[in-house]
């Protein structure tokens, strides 16, 4: 039993080192782009951020669309995927395994399925409208200016968590190595009344690292590129060794088998697991995120997602499977900070080094996931500035570093805030955690509506990928739509781990709607100020915004099928096409 489960790990395995070496070798195959992208169309004193022009007073240099430099390769977009979504095993393994106990491996696998179908549905959405914005443009294209919104409120919980969560992660891996240095951690633990166990030192590391990301933010300091691909292969690398020799090494079926027959836990506690490991695949929308940034990402997105996608999967159901069979359930759960090295140093012979070095990756992957937060938060709030979802005031620039300094400086200012309080419960890491699943499942939510409303909307738009299983339909005006079965499925299941969360998280259920409620309702009182609708939308040509988004893609191919698809439609209505030469 152990030679045959060894094998088929192992030939899994090499099926994504398959995968990885096809996806390096493209990368040295790949052609330069031909003609340089449009620049930032700035003003002489403005710079640009985040794709939109700026000026040094913080005012709208322009409200066009400026594009980014697409110089991320097919390998960059998968490692700059894997340095996200790698880094949540490291927090997930031991929540998960701490709540589903024996039924561990069944938890990862029911939110890996649907995972994969929230995967292939940002597959075609991110290869089809190659912005950034994420789940917060998408929804703005299918549901209209407030739907946007909502989903990108849901995306800001989610990257403001991941700056308190990964920072308190980080700092948690860091902590592996204080037994070395001869200091106990418990010591630092102080209880104030009602407050019990509060680690002092555990906060202070992880508020000090949280104004660190905060300075190097605004002073316009981030982490290159090649560290980032650097980093996510030697992590890739890492946990398939951890699996692979956790397996051959240390793995006792029997352990497992105990463990699932005899520790399995109450429906209760396995819905509560199975809503926390979804938190396990957080982060493939780091790849929507940079396809205004990716060359031919109508190409490279599809076969990068998709490797990302499988590759997440069997490991983080095969953590689970090879923890199961090494340590007991009630092990993890007493190392919640850093399961994986803790898991990596029960391995025979390779433990003494394989730990530390699996304690100081993690540390470090988690920073650069903790950064990835503090960008994000940026980035999306230039976006939804833009769309004018949300005030000026997020328009502030640097004078110094052309940095948007006010908008760093105040999520992070909510992050630390929401740090202190997840230390003041007694499982910082499951509090974050909690917040992080009803963002997560809250946008999810919105993308596949977006998905489906997307297919009806807007037919025309070139679809370079399409999720499967989908039912063709021919509508009154001649236009066929193909309804994504698929989609269904996955919001029916993306809205169940939403169900599973607000009913068994206690915490998630209260923080995360205030959350929702507070920022709609500074959106209706900004949008009536401003004199926009509240519920309407403010007009756009979105057809002539993508006919600009697959020029600047150069995705010309795709360009002259999508300008034929709209004369076409034109045509059947009896009305002039302004896409046609005479139009």
């Amino acid at each position: 039993m152990l030679t045959s489960a060894c094998k088929l790990v192992l030939a899994a395995l090499f099926e994504i080192a398959i995968w990885v070496w096809e996806l390096t070798a493209s990368v040295k195959c790949c052609r330069m782009v031909q003609n340089r992208l449009q620049r930032c169309r700035a003003s002489r004193t403005g710079e640009c951020f985040g794709g939109f022009g700026m000026s040094d007073n913080g005012d709208t240099a322009t409200a066009e669309r400026v594009e980014l430099r697409r110089d991320v390769t097919i390998w960059g977009s998968y490692t700059w995927g894997y340095a996200d979504v790698g880094a949540d095993i490291y927090v997930a393994l031991g929540l998960v395994i701490g709540a589903a106990q024996g039924g561990a491996p069944l938890a990862f696998a029911a939110a890996g399925l649907v995972y994969i179908m929230i995967g292939l549905a940002f597959t075609e959405l991110a290869s089809s409208y190659p912005v950034a914005g994420g789940g917060h443009y998408y929804s703005l294209r299918g549901l209209g200016d407030f739907g946007g919104f909502v989903a990108g409120v849901a995306l800001l919980l989610d990257y403001t968590i991941d700056i308190a969560l990964f920072a308190t992660a980080s700092t948690g891996y860091l902590n592996f190595f204080l037994p070395y240095l001869g200091i106990n951690l418990a010591d630092f633990a102080v209880s104030i009344g009602p407050l019990q166990n509060v680690n002092l030192l555990w906060l202070g590391e992880t508020l000090v690292m949280i104004i660190f990301l905060r300075w190097l933010n605004v002073r316009g300091i981030r982490e290159s590129s090649l560290v980032n691909e650097v980093i996510g292969l030697v992590d890739l690398i890492m946990e398939m060794s951890v699996v692979v020799f956790g397996f051959i090494l240390a793995w006792k079926p029997d352990l497992l088998v105990h463990q699932w027959l005899h520790e399995f836990p109450t429906p209760r506690e396995f819905m509560y697991g199975f809503s926390l490991a979804i938190i396990s695949f957080v982060g493939l929308e780091s790849i929507s995120q940079a396809a205004q940034e990716t060359r031919r990402p109508a190409t490279i997105i599809p076969r990068t997602s998709i490797a990302l996608i499988f590759t997440v999967f069997i490991l983080a159901v095969g953590f689970s499977v090879v923890g199961l069979g090494i340590l007991p359930w009630q092990e993890f759960r007493a190392h919640e900070a850093d399961p994986v090295a803790y898991l990596a140093s029960h391995i025979p012979y390779l433990g003494v080094v394989a730990g530390p070095f699996a304690a100081f990756l993690g540390a470090t992957i988690l920073f650069i996931s903790s950064n990835t937060g503090v960008m994000g938060d940026s980035r999306l709030i230039f976006s939804m500035s833009h769309f004018r979802l949300v005030g000026p005031w997020f328009h502030h620039v640097h004078p110094k570093y052309h940095t948007p300094s006010n908008a760093i400086i105040g999520f992070g200012w909510v992050g630390m805030v929401l740090t202190i309080i997840a230390f003041l419960t007694p499982r910082v890491l499951d509090t974050l955690a909690n917040l992080y699943a009803f963002g997560a499942t809250f946008g999810y939510m919105l993308v596949f509506t977006s998905l489906i409303r997307l297919r009806f909307s807007d037919p025309y738009t070139p679809r370079p990928y399409k999720v499967p299983l989908n039912l063709k339909r021919r509508r009154k005006d001649g236009s066929i739509v193909e309804i994504p079965v698929l989609g269904f499925l996955g919001l029916l299941g993306v809205s169940s781990i939403f169900a599973t969360v607000v009913i068994t998280h206690e915490i998630g259920r209260i923080a995360g709607p205030a959350w929702v409620l507070l920022c709609v309702i500074y959106y209706v009182i900004f949008r009536r100020r401003s004199g926009l609708p509240v519920f309407g939308n403010v007009p756009h040509d979105w057809e002539q915004e993508q006919m600009d988004v697959l020029n600047n893609a150069e995705e010309f191919e795709l360009l002259e099928h999508y300008r034929q698809a709209l004369i076409r439609r034109d045509r059947q209505q009896g009305i002039l096409s302004r896409w046609s030469e005479g139009g």
